[in-house]
């Protein structure tokens, strides 16, 4: 499979008071490949979504760069969103439209004929179980059925690289598992998915390799395997433990 997705030496840093720096994200380097989910893992405050935020180009580095799709985020930022499909954790729906009426918003705002947007959205009702309520205006949803409609609307142009950020964090046990389910099978479909969870069964389940973040910094990467070589049978200790040696 082949590399989509080439992070060289990530950096954000912000202003903070009297003049000091404050590191978000610290030189972080990875490649993920097509057909890889790619876990990105760490504690609150870690630097993780700030990281994706990097690579989505939401924000611009203060150093480095990263490659996606064969496209650099600084220098072709709008050939890299057209190559994306990006999950943030606060992402929001217009509440008086269904979730057909924002597919099809969001499906021409990506350049989708009406055609092509009817037959994904169909598609990816069906794969995430939104039939019964594709026609129901969205401020009527929970919270489970408005996250499927908010990772449709990531994928209906159906990119090569996907960025989600905790896309399952808060939803019921079944919401979970259709969601993880949608996850394994781009990977499948030879996508590439970068998986930012806290959630260790979702990392067992799907991640082909990992990258642990804290403070900023890389502190793993590796295998899925490789780190339950170093972490033993218990993932959650594991990943607890290598936390808990960062000084």
């Amino acid at each position: 499979m082949g590399e989509m997705v080439s992070a060289l030496g990530l950096s954000k840093s912000y202003r903070g008071p009297k003049g000091t720096r404050t590191l978000a994200a610290d030189n972080i380097s990875f490649t993920c490949n097509a057909g890889e989910v790619f876990g990105l893992l760490g504690p609150n405050g870690a630097g993780k979504t700030t990281t994706l935020r990097l690579l989505s180009t939401v924000l611009k580095p203060t150093e480095g760069t990263a490659v996606i799709a064969g496209h650099d985020v600084v220098k072709a930022a709008g050939s890299v969103r057209s190559s994306i499909g990006f999950l943030s954790g606060n992402t929001g729906l217009y509440p008086r439209l269904t979730p057909r009426e924002v597919l099809h918003y969001f499906g021409a705002m990506y350049g989708m004929t009406s055609a092509l947007i009817d037959e994904r959205t169909s598609r990816l009702s069906e794969l995430l179980g939104m039939e019964d309520f594709l026609d129901k205006r969205c401020d009527a949803l929970s919270s489970g059925m408005k996250q499927k409609v908010n990772i449709a609307r990531t994928v209906l142009h159906d990119p090569p690289v996907l960025i989600l950020d905790e896309p399952t964090v808060g939803l019921d046990v079944l919401t979970s598992r259709t969601i993880v389910k949608f996850v394994h099978d781009c990977r499948t479909q030879g996508k590439c998915v970068i998986f930012s969870t806290h959630i260790m069964a979702e990392v067992a389940q799907l991640c082909d390799r990992l990258l642990i973040i804290h403070k900023g910094r890389v502190q793993f990467a590796g295998t899925l395997d490789e780190f339950r070589d170093r972490a033993g049978q218990d993932l959650e200790q594991g990943f607890v433990d290598l936390l808990e040696a960062v000084v």
